[in-house]
């Protein structure tokens, strides 16, 4: 199957998303055919990435003075601490704003190492090369960058968007299974806020897109990344529109702090649970009609998936919850703003609600 290519253009950047298999052995390429030049590059690499993918990468960067910055992502590690020792290996190394960062690694990798490059010297060359399923779908588009706090997750960050993003399906295979539910949740979720045909086309094929089959794999990522594109072309700075792509993420991000981010629950896991809260409140409130509400819980009742947040948390995180709720960034009062879908494809609203509102919604879900 021959590489799917999609354009990004945003009011700050325009760049291309690629989509294939085999990309990491032609990077030197694929840089050389979009325009790319620089003489020295630092790979900030995921520690898990397989041996045989930096051998790949390795070989098709010769032409280049090639640095490499070895990072243990995860979300604690996911900090300004981090952030600092990229940006001080890019000094000690005399980098300038013609050399190049490139992320090879999954979205943590991604937000930690494009927010480095927006910061050195005012912005850096930025390739993001996304190695899992859910930055494939996801983080690696639209110039996201960001770290949590303990505060909170993603509070501190920029819009810095890459040069490129090169999507090589082969990573994928690597993988344990729980990463490929992690990223389903997002490819679910763009179906859900703004393509019903794709969201009945998953619900045909879910098994065939999580199993990784050729070629429903390729188009899932494709539609995905092309509902989020859409979004951010027309919303860069999640200003409006773009704030529609946190459906379900209030909930998710809150379930995620409140387990100190722990391994028990990822973030595709907590934006499954998300995306069924933000339904059943939706439901409760009557802005969704039974059948589409049916339709989506009985999709995201997967057996692959998580089922309840019952199994996270007792009545005894009402509070807890809440208050990272009420931190979110899209918050500007003493109320929480939750994204309310009306159906399966939009519209997606966002309302406000009382504490208590949504106290009482989730003391009712964890009781019953």
């Amino acid at each position: 199957m021959r590489p799917i290519r999609l354009i990004v253009k945003t009011n700050s950047e325009k760049y291309p998303i690629i989509i294939g298999r085999n990309l990491i052995s032609n990077l030197s390429l694929i840089f050389k055919k979009n325009s790319i030049s620089f003489k020295k590059c630092l790979l900030v690499l995921d520690k898990n990435i397989p041996n045989r993918n930096l051998k790949q990468i390795s070989k098709s960067l010769k032409g280049y003075e090639v640095y490499k910055f070895v990072y243990n992502a995860n979300e604690k590690n996911k900090n300004q601490k981090n952030v600092n020792k990229i940006l001080d290996f890019l000094l000690r190394k005399n980098f300038s704003r013609d050399d190049c960062l490139i992320s090879i690694g999954g979205g943590i990798t991604g937000d930690v190492a494009g927010f480095a490059a927006s910061l050195f010297k005012r912005g850096l060359k930025f390739v993001n090369i996304p190695t899992t399923l859910l930055s494939q779908v996801d983080s690696s588009v639209g110039g996201k960058t960001g770290i949590n706090t303990s505060q909170g997750k993603n509070l501190i960050g920029s819009f810095y968007q890459p040069k490129i993003v090169i999507s090589d399906v082969d990573f994928l295979r690597s993988l344990p299974f729980r990463e490929i539910v992690c990223g389903y949740a997002e490819i679910v979720k763009h179906a859900l806020i703004a393509n019903k045909n794709f969201y009945n086309f998953l619900n045909e094929n879910v098994n065939e897109v999580l199993k990784l089959k050729s070629p429903t794999i390729e188009k899932s990522i494709y539609e995905s990344c092309k509902i989020k594109k859409i979004i951010v072309e027309k919303d860069e700075k999640e200003k409006n529109l773009r704030k529609i792509l946190n459906f379900g993420h209030t909930f998710a991000h809150a379930y995620e702090a409140s387990l100190n981010f722990s391994r028990k629950l990822n973030h595709g896991e907590a934006v499954i649970l998300g995306m069924k809260s933000a339904f059943e409140f939706s439901r409760n409130r009557k802005f969704i009609a039974y059948k589409e509400f049916d339709s989506a819980i009985n999709h995201l009742n997967n057996s692959y998936f998580p089922i309840s947040i019952k199994n996270y948390f007792t009545t005894r995180k009402i509070n807890r919850i809440v208050s990272f709720m009420m931190r979110d960034k899209k918050n500007n009062s003493k109320n929480i703003k939750l994204m309310i879908i009306k159906k399966i494809g939009g519209p997606i609203i966002e309302k406000e609600f009382s504490s208590y509102t949504v106290k009482f919604f989730l003391k009712k879900k964890l009781i019953n």
